[in-house]
């Protein structure tokens, strides 16, 4: 039987937390870190080894220009081997604010900048296995105004959807990226472009 939610113990770990008995790392490298721990729950079971993989902190933006268009990056992405439309964003740099960043990878993938950036919200993508935070922000009033300047190895093309196109687009599940699904949905209706019923 499900237990009724309580916000009060939302945030709370209670007698959820684990113990880590021991922790080595067994694989490391510029794009990952992989780790082996052992773990203790708190009536005493040990699970081990228990996988992480720490990958660094991302970010996102949902760019809207002033014409209300969404922008998107069009890449290859080997791992399923197809193109895939997604949110302009990439890795924070240590010690970078994560807003800043969120900037600086729509300059360089997009060439649009703006002043008109929110957060919007930040996620775990794969809590289960990684330790790393996926930050979004809505970005406004956005216009073509630099060069674009991708890393070495991002071949993007760069794909402006109407209003219209981009509600049909996320609601007939042709975005690929699971974890910039909801943060687009999410933009949706802050800009009224999606209402509850």
């Amino acid at each position: 039987m499900a237990k009724e939610f309580k916000a009060s113990e939302r945030e709370s770990l209670r007698d959820l937390r684990w113990q880590t008995l021991s922790s080595k790392y067994i694989y490391d490298d510029r794009w990952f870190r992989a780790r082996a721990d052992s773990c203790q729950f708190p009536d005493g079971r040990i699970i081990e080894p228990y996988y992480i993989v720490e990958l660094p902190d991302w970010c996102n933006v949902i760019l809207v220009t002033q014409d209300e268009r969404v922008i998107l990056v069009r890449q290859y992405r080997y791992p399923i081997d197809t193109a895939t439309y997604e949110l302009p964003g990439g890795v924070i740099e240590k010690n970078e604010d994560p807003k800043q960043a969120a900037k600086r990878e729509m300059e360089e993938e997009t060439g649009y900048t703006s002043d008109d950036i929110e957060f919007l919200m930040k996620l775990s993508p794969n809590p289960a296995v990684n330790n790393n935070t996926a930050y979004f922000f809505l970005v406004r009033n956005a216009v073509p105004t630099v060069s674009t300047n991708p890393d070495l190895f991002e071949d993007l093309d760069i794909v402006s959807f109407s209003k219209e196109e981009i509600i049909e687009f996320v609601l007939s599940n042709q975005m690929h990226h699971g974890v910039q699904a909801g943060p687009m949905y999410a933009a949706m209706l802050r800009l009224g472009w999606l209402k509850f019923t």
